[in-house]
């Protein structure tokens, strides 16, 4: 499994979903999306395979304790959920619809392996996509290790075009289910907000900035400014550059010595020898 290969692809109703997943449940779910054909129709019976191996080379882990850490983690993933709102336009009355990330884990311990199926009710929102999506190669987040720098990612990734995003702050702590957590805003900014921009700006493609809104006395907005980095420019290779001797400027009257220097140096020693020697020198026909 190559990361550079591996496109994430959700729609924007997943992207904006309430749920919250640790660290390594995120990268497991990623990975597998990575391999969804987001063009295509995804059946509920498909499995997606992530061997240790290529957990510990997608995140940077440690390959020997890996295949403990999935099995960790699809555990605890199996009883996962995520909330999206308004989920079905052509059904209104739906307000939000609850669902599993996965339906089913399959081990295999001798090949280090586990392969997933995604819920069926999650399938349309990651296949077949055709309105509102977002999508970004998972090497750019592979890197990550804070728990909110990747949704934080994401959520930026739908405004990618216009390079600003503003959000209101109790809408943001409901998509990362943080809704009673950090009620004081210097608490939110060092646990949450500092933490998931300096890991973006150090890890990904982008880099962020944010500043905070206020309605009255209480923060009610954050706005976020991004922009793409540049790529490294490589380095021209020096050239060799040879450069001439220059005479050093005369300290002595000594005939030989000037006829010397004109031999060495030529017309460039004009400017600094004396002009009586220089017409001696060419008197004597060695100018």
């Amino acid at each position: 499994m190559n990361q550079k290969n591996l496109t994430v692809c959700k729609a924007n109703k997943v992207i904006e979903a309430g749920y919250k997943l640790s660290l390594n449940e995120q990268r497991v779910v990623l990975a597998c999306i990575g391999q969804v054909n987001s063009m295509e129709e995804l059946l509920k019976t498909d499995e997606f395979e992530l061997s240790a191996k290529d957990f510990a080379a997608l995140y940077g882990v440690s390959e020997d304790r890996a295949y403990g850490e999935l099995q960790e983690v699809a555990k605890n993933l199996y009883q996962r959920s995520l909330t999206i709102y308004n989920p079905d336009p052509k059904r209104p009355k739906i307000k939000k619809l609850e669902t599993r990330w996965i339906s089913s884990i399959g081990y295999m311990p001798e090949d280090g392996k586990i392969t997933l199926c995604f819920a069926q009710k999650l399938l349309p929102y990651l296949s077949e996509l055709k309105g509102s999506f977002t999508r970004y190669k998972l090497e750019h987040v592979g890197k990550m290790t804070c728990v909110y720098a990747i949704r934080l990612y994401e959520l930026l990734m739908q405004w990618q075009n216009t390079g600003k995003r503003e959000v209101e702050l109790d809408w943001l702590k409901k998509q990362l289910q943080l809704d009673d957590s950090y009620e004081r805003m210097d608490n939110f900014k060092a646990r949450v907000i500092d933490p998931a921009i300096n890991d973006i700006n150090t890890n990904s493609n982008y880099n962020v900035s944010w500043t905070q809104r206020k309605t009255g006395r209480r923060v009610t907005h954050l706005t976020f400014e991004f922009s793409e980095k540049l790529p490294p420019v490589p380095e021209k290779p020096k050239k060799k550059t040879t450069v001439k001797a220059k005479p050093e400027t005369a300290k002595t009257d000594s005939l030989e010595q000037f006829a010397e220097m004109r031999k060495r140096f030529g017309d460039t020693v004009a400017d600094i020898m004396p002009l009586e020697i220089i017409e001696i020198l060419k008197s004597q026909g060695r100018w």
